[in-house]
């Protein structure tokens, strides 16, 4: 039994071949996500991996039934696997947006599924870092947000050379499409043609760009241009007060494809070209209205991170830490008549914090040695003395083959001031 084409399993460290998935990498990730999000003040929410299916139609249209996992339950409901976590969190704040005061500062980890063709750094389904602000039309959130995904990625280990942040405006290419076409209903076809320049060639885009009565010619200088609006020179500013200007630059080819943006948009790239879009995002003010019906109208701004090609990147650049699994101590029984207080100093040990394994069945000292070393432990714990006889622990420690002996409490007192040091 195989698992399904376009998705993952993840194995602990160490893999059992070089191109598994690794459950660690994925945590570190993790981690570091949740820890860059806590220092800005976003707060973690989370919602069902099953919705509705209007959900997402009603922003997108039924066009984007093509890419979902959808079905009709047994409820006879039509329901689908989230492709995308916005539209969650857009149903979330209009139901209970009294109860917070505004601006809510949100952060999610969900994973997300779409049912489309894979390529490189692309599955069908992954995990993504959605940081999201809520209630607040003022040029600062997005500032401040733009500012977290830089963090982000510097968390990582990541610096200018690696990753560059390409910021433009979706108004200042609605005001070149209204100034060229009437029609407002070819909006979507020219924003869609606008986010395909880099992937197209440039016959295709003039074709498209000609059927909406624009000249291609006019598309391209405006791109090489990418002249700065006023909101995006504040931004600018904003981030060079944080001393984060050199990560950014203006730059109109990027658009985001996805309908719902309104203002300021951007999207995080590797400096050298080689993979994917990082990330991106900007403000969709227009999101949480259509969403409520009409009952909710909220400013908004977010972006997603997924985890495929960060880890490509990470890997490509040597920015993942060791990932080889490591335990505190291993409990040796080498006496099986102290078995039972052996499992004592183990429960003792693990009370105290520390990660502690044994050998659940007899096994020869020298195989139960060999298993700590593959475990990567840290320090041995072998439990001494007869029946009736003071109790005494060697503890060794496998870097240097140092031995102390010590009593039952001294030696968990004695790891644990180890574990913390290491900590």
């Amino acid at each position: 039994m195989e698992r399904l084409p376009g998705f993952r399993d993840f194995y602990p460290e160490p893999l059992p071949t070089p191109d598994a998935w690794s459950a660690a990498a994925r945590q570190f990730i993790f981690d570091t996500w949740r820890e860059v999000a806590r220092r800005y003040g976003f707060a973690e929410y989370d919602g069902p991996p099953l919705e509705p299916t209007e959900l997402y139609t009603v922003k997108s249209g039924d066009e984007i039934l093509g890419q979902l996992y959808n079905f009709t339950d047994k409820g006879e409901r039509s329901v689908a696997l989230r492709p995308e976590m916005t539209p969650t969190l857009a149903r979330m704040v209009a139901a209970h947006e009294r109860g917070y005061k505004k601006p809510v500062k949100w952060f999610a980890i969900p994973q997300l599924f779409r049912y489309e063709r894979q390529q490189k750094g692309r599955l069908r389904e992954h995990f993504q870092f959605n940081a999201d602000i809520i209630g607040e039309a003022d040029l600062a959130a997005d500032a401040e947000l733009i500012a977290l995904l830089i963090d982000t990625l510097r968390a990582f280990g990541l610096t200018r050379e690696d990753f560059v942040i390409r910021l433009s405006s979706r108004q200042a290419w609605q005001e070149f499409f209204s100034k060229r076409c009437a029609d407002s209903a070819k909006a979507y076809d020219f924003f869609q043609a606008v986010d395909k320049l880099e992937r197209e060639t440039p016959e295709v885009s003039e074709a498209k760009f000609a059927a909406l009565g624009i000249a291609y010619r006019e598309v391209t200088e405006f791109v090489a241009a990418s002249a700065p609006t006023p909101e995006l020179e504040w931004l600018l500013n904003n981030l060079a007060a944080r001393g984060l200007r050199d990560f950014v630059r203006v730059d109109y080819q990027v658009i985001r494809g996805l309908a719902y943006y309104t203002g300021p948009v951007f999207e995080a790239f590797d400096a050298k070209g080689e993979f994917r879009a990082i990330a991106g995002g900007g403000r969709y003010d227009n999101l949480v209205k259509l969403i409520s019906g009409g009952k909710v109208n909220l400013p908004a701004l977010g972006f997603g991170m997924g985890d495929v090609v960060l880890l490509e990147l990470l890997k490509a650049r040597g920015k993942l830490p060791s990932l080889r699994r490591t335990l505190d101590a291993v409990v040796l029984v080498e006496d099986e008549t102290l078995r039972a207080d052996s499992l004592a100093l183990v429960q003792g040990l693990r009370d105290a914090g520390l990660a502690v394994d044994f050998a659940l069945t007899p096994a020869k000292p020298d195989k139960q040695w060999k298993r700590a070393l593959e475990l990567g432990a840290r320090f041995t714990a072998t439990l001494a003395g007869g029946a009736g006889e003071q109790k005494t622990v060697r503890v060794k420690e496998l870097s240097t083959r140092t031995e102390t002996v010590l009593d039952p409490a001294a030696a968990v007192a004695h790891l644990k001031a180890a574990g913390q040091r290491a900590g």
